[in-house]
């Protein structure tokens, strides 16, 4: 977790009450990083939410753990007073202060000007630690409600599904959009890792995507996906997007593998209705076959792909 990585892993931390609150003991044990600092760490701000944010107030936040990905540990964080965000510390960070914050400030200058990407409201790059704050979506991941109905609980409505697929190719097309640049360290135009578990829902179920362009953030990582190597760098494209766009789309329909190329003898988790609501389905998933086609030239551009789905 967050707060590990500032724990000296030999200290012994003295018995408290049992009655001590989770956020409390967590305040005891950064306690050792934060002696003998006279002034606390302010991170840098990306937006006005994230102004004034300092470390001491990440670390004396109650924490809880919401996912882990090669890239790092996501975790829910209350800040004192209330507000909550979400952090991403990330394991193997490739670049240097000076790159890091360049690349960190590009990729959320751009992020933040479009309602279907999560917004990056602030960051911290030290020795032993480097992360970004974003903001926390109660309703969790896209992959998260996708599970839920696998394992019983009431599953996502066909309207829902479409609605959070309308909102996903909006926020790649947006980002294929960008003017390629001239930097050819820096990939605007690309976002690198979609997949479900990078799909935040709000309450109305309208989906924002997260995570845009952290891949390029890291050291060389395995995302899972099976279509080019990924990685950071070179392997990144718009075609590389579009492949796994059609992989998410085969888990909104509920594809029990949606790496798979199996389509025949599938049973829907949810109800589909006649007409207009049939064809949606049955649009979704063609285009989810365009999308994940072998050859990556042959796939549709997400801009075509988006205005199908209008």
């Amino acid at each position: 977790m967050l707060s590990r990585a500032f724990v000296k892993p030999n200290r012994r931390v003295p018995d408290q009450s049992k009655e001590w609150s989770l956020r409390s003991s967590s305040i005891f044990e950064h306690e050792d990083f934060l002696f003998g600092f006279t002034d606390d760490i302010p991170l840098t701000s990306c937006s006005s939410d994230g102004s004034d944010m300092t470390l001491r107030q990440v670390l004396r936040a109650s924490v809880g753990v919401m996912g882990e990905s090669p890239l790092g540990m996501t975790e829910k964080v209350v800040l004192l007073g209330g507000k909550i965000k979400a952090v991403k510390r990330f394991k193997r960070v490739g670049i240097r202060r000076n790159e890091f914050r360049r690349r960190v400030e590009r990729l959320a200058l751009v992020g933040n000007q479009c309602e279907y990407l999560v917004p990056v409201i602030a960051y911290l790059y030290s020795k032993r630690i480097k992360f970004v704050v974003y903001d926390y979506y109660p309703m969790g991941s896209l992959s998260d409600l996708l599970s839920a109905a696998k394992e019983g609980h009431t599953g996502l409505e066909w309207k829902h599904r479409y609605w959070i697929a309308q909102c996903i190719a909006k926020a790649i097309a947006f980002i294929h959009s960008q003017t390629p640049p001239k930097d050819r360290h820096l990939k605007l135009n690309v976002h690198g890792n979609v997949k479900t578990s990078n799909v935040m829902v709000n309450v109305d179920f309208s989906a924002r995507l997260s995570d845009y362009g952290f891949l390029q953030l890291v050291d060389h990582v395995d995302t899972g996906q099976d279509d080019v190597a990924l990685p950071y760098q070179p392997g990144l494209s718009q075609e590389s997007d579009v492949y796994s766009f059609g992989v998410v789309l085969m888990e909104i329909l509920g594809w029990p593998d949606a790496t798979s190329g199996a389509t025949s003898g599938h049973v829907f988790e949810f109800c589909v209705g006649r007409g207009e609501e049939e064809r949606q389905v049955l649009n979704v998933l063609e285009i989810a076959l365009l999308c994940r086609n072998s050859l990556g030239h042959a796939r549709p551009t997400i801009s075509d792909v988006s205005a199908c789905l209008a």
